[in-house]
């Protein structure tokens, strides 16, 4: 930092002291994160006010999300009730129409649902207690302030195992496993909160009924970290840009891609309006 050229002694030494404090911690989640792929739809989900107008609930989410409630109050019941019919029971009794396009297909996609988690639970152990569901994790680095919500955290071997929901239209794979953002700040948040070693992370698809899975090593883990720091940098540095005046969407330029279809701000993005054609709200479940 360059000294005015009027200031003394005193205003060097301010500066100088200026300039040796530490950045302060970005605070975040991993979905926080991975929303600034798009500058833009980061903006608008977390700067600007009012929050621009999302467009309507999609379909796949709605059945994401009752799934997980559903595995959730499952986990929650007496040990004595954690039976497969119970979890299908969870399903019917949380699920709500949002998105679908009509009664009828929401009620195919209900017992679909229902059936996904019913064949999931037949393999689960209800008396083998984990030692998170739904559990808050977090931790600081040398840039970030990370916390987090752990689907379920298991114990296997002595150490600790990271359990992530899926219900998307394609079963993810060991490469999907391993190169998870937000998988490796779950793993390094759960080591430091609850003061165990977890490396291994997993991936439960249950449309497929498939486990996707990968063994973290410390070199894999500070990988992953090091990535999220550097895009913390670039959301700070945009940021800053912003407040100094710059241009909204100079400082936070979208950048299209077939993924607009599916963005919940594409009304108000002209590239990605372009970029993509609108896709009914129901077009995301998955193939079956």
């Amino acid at each position: 930092m360059t000294a005015r050229p009027d200031a003394g002694p005193a205003g060097e030494h301010e500066q100088l002291a200026l300039a040796a404090m530490p950045k302060r911690l970005f605070a975040c989640t991993p979905s926080r994160l991975a929303a600034y792929d798009c500058p833009r739809r980061y903006r608008m989900t977390y700067l600007d006010r009012p929050t621009p107008q999302r467009g309507g609930p999609w379909a796949h989410t709605t059945l994401g999300a009752v799934t997980h409630v559903a595995l959730h109050r499952w986990w929650q019941l007496p040990r004595a009730e954690r039976t497969p019919p119970n979890g299908a029971l969870a399903v019917a009794r949380n699920w709500r129409s949002d998105g679908f396009r009509d009664e009828d297909q929401s009620a195919v996609w209900r017992a679909r649902a229902e059936e996904w988690v019913t064949r999931y639970l037949t393999g689960v152990d209800p008396a083998a207690e984990p030692v998170g569901v739904e559990r808050v994790v977090a931790t600081r680095t040398r840039r970030l302030a990370l916390s987090g919500r752990v689907d379920r955290i298991d114990e296997r071997g002595g150490e600790l195992v990271i359990v992530d929901y899926k219900t998307g239209r394609h079963p993810p794979g060991d490469d999907d496993a391993r190169t998870s953002p937000a998988l490796a700040c779950y793993a390094l948040a759960t080591q430091r909160t609850l003061r165990r070693a977890c490396r291994r992370v997993e991936l439960h698809h249950l449309p497929s009924g498939t486990v996707a899975a990968h063994e973290h090593t410390d070199e894999s883990l500070a990988r992953q970290i090091g990535r999220a720091e550097a895009t913390a940098d670039d959301i700070v540095a945009a940021s800053d840009a912003l407040d100094a005046g710059a241009d909204r969407d100079e400082a936070f330029p979208a950048r299209p891609s077939s993924l607009c279809a599916w963005c919940d701000f594409r009304r108000h993005c002209a590239p990605g309006q372009a970029a993509a054609p609108a896709v009914e709200t129901w077009a995301g479940l998955p193939d079956r």
